[in-house]
């Protein structure tokens, strides 16, 4: 593996991280409140990043995600919470799920970061331009994170 993509997968841990620390404290009880104003709650935002990476990955290569479809229905862009009708993951599933996923990402496209594609949004065509693209998504829905603790 190329050393620039040993950094970008030790910014993908890293980063992971500092998201779970960010919730490490947060109650079962916590991670469900949507505050005033918000549409999505901590646990929302864990699976919808959990979702993201996937999804990324997938509209690019077209192969199908470890992910169900269940979950682009409740954690994908544009749902919330509010309208869950059946049991989701758990807010301990979810930084578990979250928790594995970098290294499940390394294990499965190691060899693959360089592989060009047709190109999809933003003219991305490597799963490593994708995975960047997800790091910046993290740091904003950590933002999201931060902002709804203050909230609740």
């Amino acid at each position: 593996m190329k050393a620039r993509h040993e950094v970008l997968f030790k910014q993908l841990e890293t980063y992971r991280k500092e998201l779970l620390g960010t919730v490490e404290k947060v109650t079962d009880e916590q991670a469900e409140i949507i505050p005033d104003g918000f549409n999505n709650n901590i646990r929302w935002n864990l699976g919808h990043l959990y979702l993201d990476q996937f999804l990324w990955i997938e509209a690019l290569t077209k192969v199908a995600s470890p992910t169900s479809k269940q979950f682009n229905q409740w954690f994908g862009f544009g749902t919330t919470p509010a309208n869950f009708v059946e049991e989701t993951p758990s807010f301990k599933e979810l930084k578990e799920l979250l928790k594995a996923q970098p290294q499940e990402i390394l294990e499965k496209y190691r060899n693959e970061l360089e592989k060009e594609y047709p190109p999809i949004d933003m003219g991305m065509h490597t799963i490593e331009q994708v995975l960047i693209r997800t790091i910046f998504h993290e740091g904003m829905h950590l933002q999201a994170i931060n902002d709804l603790k203050r909230f609740i």
